[in-house]
């Protein structure tokens, strides 16, 4: 009798052919937790944080009236088409200077200063940029430098 006879479960693991017992099949954790932990740096080397830079400082409070000066305004009106209207009249590109020169003339003459006037350009939203320039170039020959765009909020 052979040694391989006598001792059977050496037999299965040494026979040419037969059949192999089951093996079990398991996941390997190990490269799941390393590419895990490689996301994981990676977030928090990326990850931003909010600092606030800006200096913190309190502003001071003053008890005070609203100023006595009255602002007037002056209302330029630009069209669609780059027609103009100063105040509701409506004047040509040629005569734009000269109407805004003789508004603020007159304020010159009640005693009132060219910085209280307000020059406040209507434009549409598809008027010409080359009329708006020109609306801005009439009020900078008229010497008025306090210049608002009015804009409308979206609905």
């Amino acid at each position: 009798m052979s040694w391989l006879e006598t001792h059977a479960h050496a037999k299965r693991r040494f026979s040419l052919g037969g059949t192999a017992a089951p093996v079990e099949p398991e996941i390997n954790l190990i490269p799941f937790i390393d590419v895990l932990l490689v996301v994981l740096i990676f977030l928090m080397i990326s990850t931003t944080f909010t600092r606030y830079q800006e200096l913190a400082i309190t502003l001071p409070t003053a008890n005070g009236s609203e100023s006595q000066a009255e602002i007037k305004q002056i209302h330029i009106a630009v069209s669609r088409d780059g027609r103009f209207a100063i105040n509701g009249k409506v004047t040509d590109r040629s005569q734009l200077s000269g109407a805004l020169m003789q508004l603020s003339g007159q304020a010159d003459s009640k005693k009132e200063s060219t910085h209280n006037l307000q020059v406040n350009i209507d434009a549409d939203a598809r008027a010409p940029h080359q009329a708006v320039m020109s609306a801005l170039e009439a009020a900078r020959d008229a010497n008025l430098s306090n210049i608002v765009f009015s804009s409308q909020t979206k609905k």
